[in-house]
């Protein structure tokens, strides 16, 4: 069995309960998460969720931006935690990030081709100018642009879109195996949206180039994800094939997300019935905390306080779901 590209194991990252402003408080923003993205053939898989539901933490720990608390992040079979600098350079080449924010990436100082010699110089792309000027150029054309159009503008000079195509191309020039895109379409307008989705799926199908694609946007995930984990309060309540998930979810916190999206008929009512709920940070102050979707749960059981529910197989192609309704004996009972 050919070796995974990315796996992820028992990823656990806790914030605070250290130092004297802490007073002993903890955050869990993710809980015991596990990923594995295969070599061949490439693909989108979605971490999906809520503001606050460990989608960044997530991002974060595979770029290797903060350390994780325990669990492994497996490059080629390689634990970055433990790669040596040459292993470390070229995990740093194969695995780009495009980032939610494209006005917050450039130095407003420099003209924007600034952010290709960059790369060029640090990985030593080219041997010349007029080899390194090429690859920018096949970059661009990419994502559906000219150098002589906007490498020498400055970053002001540029739409939104333009800058997070160029950030795209920035990252494929390195031809990497993995982009984390960390919500990439949510500050550009629909109609960039789409070449931006658009712009992904050539580079999964015509280069080979997986991505683990964070959004808060269940409708952008169903378009172009192949799989999906849905997060909520750091803990993945549900995964499993994309259209599937979406189309059949089975966890009661799922159920409720996709209940919540607006349908285009006035007759239909918006919203669903008012759930009391208990304070949902209170929940993932502990790792040993139940159920965090007890509060809000339609269906709560005593049991859902004890430990928190494992993932069951609820469906085809690896399709789980963290609840106990899903257990044997309970769904005997139903």
């Amino acid at each position: 069995m050919p070796e995974p590209l990315l796996e992820i194991k028992n990823a656990t990252k806790i914030y605070g309960g250290t130092g004297f402003f802490s007073k002993g408080r903890t955050t869990v923003a993710l809980q015991d998460f596990n990923l594995t993205i295969d070599a061949k053939p490439a693909t989108i898989t979605t971490i999906a969720g809520e503001s606050g539901s460990g989608k960044t933490t997530l991002a974060n720990l595979v770029l290797g931006f903060i350390k994780i608390t325990s669990g492994q992040v497996l490059y080629k079979g390689v634990d970055v935690n433990t790669m040596n600098s040459s292993q470390l350079f070229e995990y740093r080449r194969e695995v780009q990030a495009v980032f939610q924010d494209p006005y917050a990436v450039y130095n407003p100082f420099y003209r924007v081709k600034h952010i290709f010699d960059m790369v060029l110089k640090n990985f030593k792309l080219a041997r010349s100018k007029e080899e390194g000027r090429a690859l920018v150029e096949d970059a661009l054309n990419v994502v559906g642009m000219r150098g002589e159009e906007v490498l020498e503008k400055y970053p002001h000079q540029l739409s939104g879109g333009q800058r997070q195509r160029m950030m795209v191309a920035r990252a494929y020039m390195l031809k990497p195996r993995l982009i984390v895109a960390d919500e990439p379409v949510s500050m550009v307008d629909a109609s960039l949206r789409a070449m931006i989705l658009d712009i992904m799926l050539r580079l999964r199908d015509e280069h080979n180039i997986s991505f683990l694609y964070i959004t808060h946007d269940l409708s952008t995930a169903y378009q172009i994800g192949d799989n999906i984990h849905l997060l909520y309060q750091g803990a993945v309540a549900e995964r499993g094939n994309t259209v599937k998930v979406i189309e059949n979810p089975k966890h009661p916190y799922v159920q409720l997300l996709i209940d919540s999206i607006p349908v285009p008929d006035p007759t239909v009512k918006w919203g669903g019935e008012e759930i009391s709920t208990l304070d949902d940070e209170q929940m993932r102050a502990n790792i040993a905390s139940g159920c965090r979707f007890y509060g809000r749960c339609p269906h709560r059981m005593d049991r859902c306080l004890e430990k928190a529910p494992p993932l069951y197989p609820v469906g085809e192609a690896g399709h789980e779901a963290a609840c106990y309704l899903y257990t044997p004996e309970t769904e005997a009972v139903r």
